[in-house]
């Protein structure tokens, strides 16, 4: 049982750090090809 609890806590927080690494990095189309020169509108 302390196994399988331990087990949910680190997914728990393996999901809590990928979410906010995943958010700090540029994915969306428009920040990763937009140039300085190009305005997004």
């Amino acid at each position: 049982m302390k196994t399988m609890l331990s087990a949910f806590a680190v997914a728990i927080l393996i999901a809590f750090v990928a979410q906010y690494t995943f958010d700090a990095l540029p994915f969306s189309s428009a920040e990763q090809q937009s140039a300085e020169n190009v305005r997004l509108d």
